[in-house]
């Protein structure tokens, strides 16, 4: 067979430096428009991306040839320039070391879709930090909570 024909969708999850609620509702539409144009830019698909002032949530089918890392290091590297650049008064803008990653079978692409559409509502109920953890231990990801947000 001379090809790879895959379906790949990758949730990715970071935060601020400090988790410091720096996404303001004036930057938020650009800086999701931005992120779309670096996926699309890496020959990927954005399917979803919301989030709130100290973290953005991605939904995106990739490639077969891009390793998670390399897709989110692009992505949180070019738009941590792009928002320096753009946001200069902002200078203590920066995302947390680290990402949580979670592998979206087929089925399940709709219920993370709008999950992700719906972070507004859903963070009426829960902090950052649940919600965190709450991905790592659904998708069965060991843990010590306290490395979790150093």
């Amino acid at each position: 067979m001379p090809g790879a024909w895959t379906q790949n969708y990758y949730h990715v999850v970071f935060s601020t430096l400090e988790r410091r609620a720096l996404i303001k509702p004036e930057i938020e539409e650009r800086l999701h428009a931005y992120l779309g144009g670096l996926v699309r830019d890496l020959r990927c698909q954005l399917i979803a991306v919301n989030g709130m002032p100290d973290h953005i949530h991605l939904l995106v089918r990739y490639r077969a040839d891009l390793a998670h890392s390399d897709l989110v290091r692009h992505v949180k590297t070019r738009s941590s320039r792009w928002f320096h650049e753009t946001f200069a008064e902002q200078r203590e803008f920066a995302w947390q070391n680290g990402y949580g990653g979670f592998t979206v079978s087929r089925s399940n692409v709709e219920a993370v879709e709008s999950y992700i559409r719906l972070q507004k509502q859903h963070h009426e109920r829960m902090d950052f930090q649940t919600e965190f953890l709450a991905l790592l231990r659904k998708h069965g990801i060991e843990l010590d909570e306290g490395e979790v947000f150093q």
